[in-house]
């Protein structure tokens, strides 16, 4: 066990003191639930995925784009009601 001095916002002290009368539980008993369970929480935020993400492609039945360097097919691409 570690004995501490903790500052607490006033809003956390607020709810700590809501949560204690809740339960009828000690200043200590809440304190540690609620550490608890914010680093459960924060743990699996660290297990979380890198970021690296596998993406499966799919036809989706969009329109070919025209060649970008033909403005003449550009044109004609956007003026047709197909296009859209």
């Amino acid at each position: 066990m570690m004995r501490t001095t903790l500052s607490l916002d006033d809003d956390v002290a607020i709810n700590i003191q809501k949560l204690r009368v809740e339960r009828g539980a000690s200043l200590k008993e809440v304190v540690n639930e609620v550490l608890r369970a914010g680093l459960v929480v924060l743990e699996k935020e660290d297990k979380k995925p890198s970021g690296t993400y596998r993406i499966q492609p799919v036809s989706g039945g969009v329109h070919r784009l025209p060649d970008l360097d033909n403005i003449t097919e550009l044109l004609v691409a956007g003026e047709s009601e197909s296009f859209l």
